[in-house]
């Protein structure tokens, strides 16, 4: 009798774990990440690119004219849309306190180890006081496979996803993709902006800090390729 009770408490626990799964993942619009591209439940397909930003405040009147007349004809130029996205979030230090720390136990000039640690307890007490907050900009860049059928916002909680796309098509539609976000870089660039494509790592981090902000300060993500593993769908009953 024990031994079928515990099987059945095995059996359930198992079988439970994926609905919750499941419930969590339908509110979300991102199906995978792949190759650096974000492959949404539709089918349809995503480039981010993290963009550096220009300090229009200081320059003069003759720059700023031009500045915004280069950004109208970018803008203009585009046969597609983009979404432009600026984030503001809390500015983590973890690491660079961590390099600090190190650099006290390599350096054997006493003076300078005193130095590094008033410097470290002088961040660390304007952390305490105030939370130091970074600006990012990305502009998303996005694609619709051929033969995309677009889903109303209704249907996307009934919808099967259609991300399916074999690697013939994938390589091809990513191909497609990367020209557009080559267009908005160079673009960009006209206006004294850098822009780079955030590779698969750096898209989950992204993610990771949007929908879960708090948590991500004190949790870190391990690497993508670190995750890569056979998933247990299935504990088969032992006897004890």
């Amino acid at each position: 009798m024990a031994e079928d009770k515990n099987k059945q408490q095995s059996g359930s626990t198992v079988e439970s774990a994926p609905a919750q799964k499941n419930a969590t993942q339908s509110y979300l619009d991102i199906d995978h990440f792949r190759e650096g591209i974000v492959v949404m439940k539709d089918g349809s397909m995503r480039a981010i690119l993290s963009t550096s930003a220009v300090n229009f405040e200081l320059k003069a009147e003759l720059e700023r004219d031009s500045i915004i007349y280069a950004y109208q004809n970018f803008l203009n130029s585009l046969d597609f849309n983009i979404q432009i996205i600026v984030q503001s979030r809390r500015l983590d230090l973890e690491n660079y306190l961590e390099d600090l720390s190190k650099r006290i136990t390599a350096t054997t000039n006493e003076l300078l180890k005193l130095q590094i640690t008033d410097y470290i307890a002088f961040i660390k007490a304007v952390i305490a006081q105030a939370n130091i907050m970074q600006k990012r900009f990305y502009v998303v860049v996005p694609h619709y496979p051929s033969g995309f059928k677009k889903i109303g916002a209704l249907g996307k909680l009934f919808a099967a996803s259609q991300a399916g796309i074999s690697v013939t098509d994938f390589s091809i539609e990513k191909k497609l993709l990367l020209q557009k976000a080559g267009t908005v870089a160079t673009g960009l660039q006209g206006i004294g902006m850098r822009a780079i494509q955030l590779s698969t790592q750096e898209l989950i981090e992204l993610y990771y800090g949007a929908y879960n902000p708090d948590q991500s300060t004190r949790q870190k993500l391990i690497e993508a390729s670190q995750l890569e593993s056979e998933v247990i769908e299935k504990v088969e009953e032992m006897e004890i």
